[in-house]
């Protein structure tokens, strides 16, 4: 499995397949959609109080090796550069992945705690090339609170999908 096909692509609505389907070259305009009939079904007042997201913190943590690296390997100290896909959990959802929230490449010091602590604990002991899923419980990545811009609710749980490209 690969997670890009040539370049990676720019931009949220990247996917990690070898192709793209139909589907996901309209993704943006279904998504942009749902998100005005969303924002009309918020201002709507039936009496009740603003909902709230699930509580998933009873979540258990997990990694899942989809494909083992044979590079370096990524431990406490070292530079680590990922590119990863970013999914809300959802007890429903393939592989428990909900809607997609992100997708990204950066590079980050294992075990500096400059990152949210499932994602750390998540890549430390990959290897170069490798692909791991992680399923992170709130209380390893938001909490209580969730992120400051909104998109990850409070007491979220995550699905990441992770391929570590290089290790300094």
């Amino acid at each position: 499995m690969r997670l890009f096909h040539g370049s990676p692509p720019k931009g949220p609505f990247r996917r990690y397949t070898d192709r793209m389907s139909s589907f996901d070259r309209v993704r943006p305009l279904v998504v942009l959609g749902l998100s005005g009939l969303l924002v009309f079904a918020a201002g709507c007042n039936n009496g009740s109080s603003s909902p709230t997201a699930p509580d998933q913190s009873a979540v258990v943590y997990s990694q899942t090796d989809l494909t083992v690296g044979t590079g370096a390997e990524a431990t406490v100290g070292t530079t680590a550069t990922v590119q990863y896909g970013l999914w809300l959990y959802s007890d429903n959802g393939v592989d428990h992945k909900g809607t997609q929230i992100q997708a990204n490449t950066f590079a980050f010091l294992v075990g500096g705690g400059t990152i949210i602590k499932g994602f750390d604990m998540g890549v430390t002991g990959m290897k170069v090339g490798g692909i791991r899923r992680l399923i992170v419980p709130p209380s390893l990545a938001y909490g209580a609170t969730g992120n400051s811009d909104g998109s990850i609710p409070p007491n979220a749980a995550l699905v990441f999908d992770v391929l570590l490209g290089s290790v300094q």
